[in-house]
């Protein structure tokens, strides 16, 4: 947590309200969808695992095969990442595209159940760590010691994580009102089943595509959530309940892609799209409100804070 030494209250300003959004003229320009760079990212996102599995099939080396597993979590960032500003319909200004895009293509075919995922997320940002906060077993108790982490990420990694998830969603298909989403991520994973049918290799939806999603994506989904709100508080200020680290190149493509990194700035405004949040990020520096004594150097030191209780 930040002490209160280095929250000062430097809001309002001519550019920023009292608690850190835009004001008017700024916030409708922050506020502008760019359609061409969402599309350019939902097509990279589609091709990407036909370039990371397709390149192992084509080299058929068995390094080429384990990068190729380590490469799909990554994939997986990315499409939540997408799939979570469609959850937020700031991916496209045409509502019927952004839902299309934001279910269809990015989150039934990676097991998220959109419409559920929606209804919690939106629970999240109204109270960070509220009594509805879905998203309490992942933040609580930190910081943890070094063997507590070490636990949480080998339960990750060996799947002992994923697999209680996935035969939730399974269950789902008995539950009414969880069986319209659950469905539609069946009707998804059949047709991406069906593609890997198609090529010859039915196998490799099992290698690479669930067992990713079983695994790397599990520790990666983990090291990203803790740090965005791991140790914080309930607050209505966000410099207590949201964590701000600097970014990298490593970072964004691995664990934070399309900015969601800068998820201090996002919980500010959840209505900037993800390609604006560098922009309103730079006005919260600028004006005093965030400085560099609460902004994490980087994920790694965070994560070290995060492992260091006892």
């Amino acid at each position: 947590m930040p002490a209160a030494a280095d929250l000062p209250n430097s809001l309002p300003t001519e550019r920023l309200l009292a608690n850190g959004v835009a004001v008017r003229p700024i916030r409708t320009e922050l506020r502008r969808i760019p359609n061409l760079k969402s599309a350019a990212a939902v097509a990279f996102v589609v091709l990407e695992p036909v370039l990371i599995i397709g390149g192992a099939v084509w080299i058929g080396h068995p390094v080429a095969w384990a990068l190729a597993f380590l490469a799909m979590g990554p994939f997986y960032a990315h499409c939540a990442s997408l799939g979570h500003e469609a959850v937020h319909r700031t991916l496209f200004k045409n509502s019927r595209a952004n839902e299309f895009v934001g279910r269809w293509l990015l989150s039934y075919p990676t097991f998220v159940p959109f419409e559920l995922y929606r209804r919690s997320h939106i629970n999240h940002h109204r109270d960070e760590m509220g009594p509805k906060e879905p998203d309490i077993p992942l933040y609580a108790g930190y910081p943890v010691s070094k063997a507590s982490m070490r636990r949480k990420l080998l339960r990750d990694a060996t799947g002992r994580t994923g697999w209680p998830l996935f035969k939730g969603l399974l269950r789902g298909l008995r539950n009414e009102r969880a069986r319209p989403a659950a469905a539609r991520i069946v009707a998804a994973q059949l047709m991406v089943f069906a593609v890997f049918l198609a090529v010859g290799r039915p196998e490799l939806y099992v290698l690479l595509w669930w067992l990713p999603y079983m695994t790397v994506w599990r520790v990666i989904n983990r090291l990203r959530a803790i740090a965005e709100h791991a140790g914080m508080e309930r607050s209505s200020d966000r410099r207590r309940t949201t964590h701000h680290i600097r970014q990298s190149i490593f970072s964004q493509a691995i664990f934070a892609p399309f900015n969601i990194g800068y998820h201090l700035a996002h919980h500010v405004d959840m209505g900037v799209p993800c390609w604006h949040l560098p922009r309103l990020q730079r006005e919260l520096d600028e004006s005093g409100w965030v400085s560099d004594r609460v902004t994490w150097p980087s994920y790694r030191s965070l994560w070290k804070a995060l492992a260091s209780g006892s």
